[in-house]
């Protein structure tokens, strides 16, 4: 039988995904077969598998570091909110239904047989697998059924290391607490803890450290710094900062509205990351900038979030941003907002049967209950400049605004399908496809084609890798990997 490490953390955002991908990647080096998993997630930023099935964002990168291809497995259980109380259950990449959370509490025990079983598939076929919690362990009112932290860790008779982030502050604190707030047999699971996000002189921490391990009997295997600069891709949380600022006097202003239901915003880290690129996600009550580009993203809710685009004044304000020429893009969600109506007669995402779009493309999008997954590539319409992504959609859309498509993509059987809609006047461009700035020649030709003259070429693929090389390194000199290592034995 395989060993396995679990990662659980103090808080949300702690560092539990960057140790996860650190420690795959290291044993990769190592030469040893691992795979990452997390039993349970719930984020709106997801990925399609090859199998056709979807997970977690964070489980995807942290495949590449351990040099696979991404699997249902990784990730059997995923949360996708669509409420305050409710969200999309995914079990094995397909969706279930939706449940608020009352309900989703009485299917844990469904929850936790398809986690078992897909924990198994990967222990047959590794040598290690590395185990991300979610959240905290220390939520006392979520410990009955629990499927994501020490519920977890028992069924599957795991070992624990705890992370705490020291950024935030009062992490002595945290540490404690979570220990405190564990049952005794939960507390022995715990082999050690790794501090994260430290800034400053490791030395001045020392009598910190100590006095943690004596309080708590459990060994620090390290301190890793704050890494500034890492580009991979977060699991939920809108990056902290809201605007990324061009480093090259040629930049194009891009905006987004920071949808309340925003999905897949990992669609514009690679605009983000663009030294031409002055980036900026609009939140609510802010005012509305000008800008070249404008992407309408993702939504879990379109209906809804089409509703508080209205509230923010954002529709007349993308009516004047075209008549001086601005530029467009709608992906997924926020491509079925340009059409002329939504449509959900069967009470998918609300009991609104009929809604007024944007009416800036003549198409009307339909609900339906089978969600569409699919992994593709091809070449933009109006560029031939090769493009890749994926789609993850619950619409079919249709009108004439369709016969003139924003890209060719390769269907199933090889074939090429005409995807999406270029606007007449060739300024509105919509699309189902995510991650369409992934790819470097389609990036550079998005921003051309928005108005950025002479755009760089910028492989965020490479990127990406390097920052995963990059925080290995971080985890190898800063942890007592050994220490580590023992706890599997």
């Amino acid at each position: 039988m395989s060993r396995a490490l679990m990662i659980q953390g103090t808080s949300s955002d702690s560092g539990k995904s960057t140790l996860v991908g650190a420690l795959c990647k290291l044993a990769v080096r190592a030469g040893k077969r691992v795979a990452p998993f997390k039993p349970q997630n719930m984020s709106l930023n997801s990925a399609v598998t090859v199998d056709g099935g979807e997970i977690g964002r964070a489980q995807a990168w942290q495949a590449l570091a351990a040099g696979l291809a991404p699997e249902i497995d990784m990730n059997p259980v995923l949360l996708k909110p669509n409420s305050d109380i409710g969200a999309q259950v995914i079990v094995h990449g397909r969706a279930r239904g939706n449940l608020d959370a009352r309900a989703y509490h009485a299917y844990k025990p469904v929850a936790m047989q398809a986690v078992l079983e897909s924990f198994e598939r990967l222990r047959a076929k590794s040598d290690l697998v590395v185990v991300e919690g979610a959240g905290s362990p220390a939520e006392v009112n979520l410990r009955e059924g629990d499927i994501a932290n020490m519920g977890f860790a028992e069924a599957a008779d795991c070992p624990v290391v705890l992370v705490a982030d020291i950024d935030r502050g009062g992490v002595f604190a945290q540490i404690v607490g979570t220990l405190a707030c564990l049952s005794e047999a939960e507390r022995t699971r715990v082999k050690g803890i790794v501090i994260n996000k430290f800034r400053g002189d490791v030395a001045l921490l020392k009598p910190g450290i100590d006095w943690v391990e004596a309080r708590t009997g459990k060994p620090v295997f390290g301190v890793v710094p704050f890494v500034p600069g890492l580009w991979l891709d977060a699991e939920d949380m809108l990056p902290a900062a809201r605007r990324t600022q061009a480093q090259r006097e040629d930049a194009i202003r891009v905006v987004v509205p920071a949808l309340p239901r925003i999905s897949n915003h990992t669609d514009f880290d690679a605009l983000r990351a663009h030294p031409q690129v002055d980036f900026r996600y609009v939140r609510a009550g802010e005012p509305l900038p000008a800008a070249d580009l404008v992407v309408l993203p993702g939504s879990k809710s379109v209906q809804r979030d089409l509703a508080w685009l209205r509230e923010q004044g954002w529709e007349p304000y993308l009516y004047r941003h075209l008549r001086y020429g601005g530029k467009v893009i709608g992906i997924c969600g926020g491509m079925q907002m340009l059409g002329r109506e939504l449509l959900d007669p069967h009470g998918i995402e609300s009991g609104v049967e009929r809604a007024r779009a944007l009416g800036l493309l003549d198409f009307t999008t339909t609900l339906e209950a089978e969600k569409q997954l699919v992994t593709t590539q091809g070449t933009l319409a109006f560029d031939d400049a090769p493009v890749r992504g994926y789609e993850i959609h619950m619409g079919a859309t249709h009108g004439p605004a369709l016969a003139r498509p924003a890209m060719w993509l390769r269907a199933r059987d090889g074939t090429l399908r005409a995807e999406g809609a270029l606007s007449d006047d060739g300024q509105i461009l919509a699309t189902y496809l995510h991650g369409l700035f992934d790819a470097p020649d389609a990036c550079q030709a998005l921003l051309s084609w928005a108005g950025l003259r002479e755009a760089e070429r910028i492989d965020h693929d490479a990127r990406r890798l390097a920052s995963i090389e990059r925080l290995a390194d971080e985890v190898a000199a800063s942890v007592d990997m050994d220490a580590l290592w023992r706890v599997v034995g």
